[in-house]
């Protein structure tokens, strides 16, 4: 998986490194059980902090996404709860759906997004959901 860091955003460093591992596991890039690279070694290749890169994986092993082995290191683990998991998310899409409101994005605006979201992951995922209407 290709990691690529936005020096220039506002965006702190350990929120872009912990997104793109979400995004690596939402697309199958990383699948439960991958190992992630150790602090050390994801610092020197992308050119960032090792705290930095810790801090990612901490934040990543607090929201259910990897466990942390002694051994193996920051290891994909996908054992989250759902039901928090969907009170987290309805917390973030609360945020989400006020920054639309405020720019004037309506409900219909809203779903097609969603569904072209949705749909470019189900095709990178080679799943279809019949579900979402």
């Amino acid at each position: 998986m290709l990691i690529k860091i936005d020096f220039n955003s506002d965006e702190a460093l350990y929120m872009q490194l912990k997104n793109q591992i979400i995004v690596g596991i939402a697309t199958n890039m990383l699948q439960d059980g991958d190992t992630l690279p150790s602090v050390r070694s994801l610092a020197e290749d992308i050119g960032i902090n090792m705290h930095t890169v810790n801090k990612a994986y901490s934040v990543l092993r607090q929201e259910g996404f990897v466990k942390l082995d002694r051994r193996r290191g920051a290891v994909v683990a996908i054992d989250i709860n759902k039901m928090r998991a969907i009170e987290e998310l309805s917390d973030e899409l609360h945020v989400v759906l006020a920054k639309a409101a405020c720019m004037n994005v309506n409900r219909a605006e809203m779903h097609e997004m969603v569904d072209r979201i949705m749909d470019n992951y189900e095709k990178i995922l080679g799943t279809e959901s019949d579900n979402r209407r």
